[in-house]
């Protein structure tokens, strides 16, 4: 994948500063962040503590933003990988160790994002609130990616289009005949 001198330069510059202004408290935090959304087990987790407390509004919560989630996953890991072929940040932009943890998939997009951001939106449009309390968790994903030196600022910006995209795709499926009735 061919990206643009100028936004080339640009991901170089947010994602050398990212990686060297984040304080290593605030680094451990994301790794842990990162460790628990590592194949989707934050919104999973998240999910069944929604079903199983929040009543029918959980439970209904807890489906769209799972079933956004795979439709996100669906289409960053399984699509957007393939044909992006993207490699991931030179080593050399970043001043830690975590750099030597990162998959060879390709960089473009972000599949962590594109889970975080689908998971969140997708409950936000069933709970709002529940949504509001996932943003924080799926901001951090979407930071430690590129603080890590896992992805470009672009290729979260990817991800994050993508979930955004998959949950409002959950949100606009047509619902089943007996559920509009009821």
């Amino acid at each position: 994948m061919r990206i643009p001198a100028g936004l080339y330069d640009a991901d170089r510059s947010l994602a050398t500063l990212a990686a060297a202004r984040i304080p290593p408290d605030v680094g451990r935090v994301l790794s842990a962040v990162e460790e628990a959304a590592e194949s989707t087990k934050l919104w999973w987790g998240a999910a069944a503590a929604m079903a199983w407390l929040g009543g029918r509004r959980g439970r209904r919560a807890a489906v769209t933003g799972l079933t956004a989630l795979l439709l996100g996953q669906l289409v960053a890991n399984g699509l957007g990988k393939r044909l992006a072929d993207r490699p991931r940040p030179p080593k050399e932009w970043f001043p830690h160790d975590e750099v030597d943890d990162r998959p060879d998939s390709s960089s473009f997009p972000s599949g962590h994002t594109a889970a975080a951001v689908a998971f969140t939106a997708g409950v936000a449009s069933a709970w709002p609130a529940a949504g509001a309390v996932c943003a924080l968790p799926a901001a951090l994903v979407a930071l430690e990616r590129v603080q890590s030196g896992a992805h470009y600022p672009t290729d979260v910006v990817g991800g994050a289009v993508i979930g955004l995209a998959g949950a409002w795709l959950t949100h606009r499926a047509p619902r089943p005949i007996a559920r509009r009735r009821a």
